[in-house]
């Protein structure tokens, strides 16, 4: 039997194993900073881009923003809270920043904020379930990915709005602050 001819390549091996290799490392390159930057956008489980800077609101109407009893309940409100093991600070709001409200956030988790003087909420009713949390009465009002709890029974209405994941540490610091700085009064469920 004859042996076969040798077969030549159009490539040198060396840029032979460059032309194999180059793709294979570039695809690679692209998926390690698809992982490593992600795209900005929120993934289910994964950490939340949130921008910095001052924090703009919405404003909403707050008739009792400017009393005394919000004045005097954000002059004692924590400067950070503690969210799901992660303590957050307070966060400068942009100008014009709404009078009564507070925020706190940081790079990676969605803000909390706290806003005073509010209309009573809507959907309070004989009915409502009230959960109590240090002596102060809430009515929650789920809302997609966030929830605003409703301080009922206190002579201002107080919302706090927290993402979902927040866990219960900032309603219970809130809640102190709250007790300790305005008196109760009676939960008024007429429409």
């Amino acid at each position: 039997m004859a042996p076969e001819p040798e077969r030549t390549s159009l490539l040198p091996r060396p840029l032979l194993a460059v032309a194999i290799g180059l793709p294979a490392l570039l695809a690679a390159g692209v998926a390690a900073a698809g992982l490593f930057l992600g795209t900005g956008s929120e993934t289910p489980g994964g950490p939340t881009t949130v921008p910095t800077g001052p924090l703009a609101l919405v404003p909403v109407p707050a008739p009792k923003a400017a009393s005394p009893e919000c004045a005097g309940l954000l002059a004692k409100l924590p400067m950070q809270l503690l969210s799901s093991g992660v303590t957050l600070p307070r966060r400068e709001l942009a100008a014009p920043a709404p009078e009564g409200a507070l925020a706190w956030s940081d790079s990676t988790h969605s803000p909390l904020v706290l806003r005073c003087g509010l209309d009573r909420p809507a959907d309070l009713e004989p009915t409502s379930q009230l959960r109590i949390i240090s002596d102060v009465q809430w009515l929650e009002v789920a809302d997609g990915p966030n929830a605003t709890w409703y301080v009922v029974d206190r002579p201002v209405y107080v919302a706090l709005t927290v993402p979902s994941d927040a866990g219960t540490g900032p309603l219970q610091d809130v809640s102190t602050t709250i007790r300790d700085t305005l008196p109760k009064t009676p939960v008024d469920t007429r429409g």
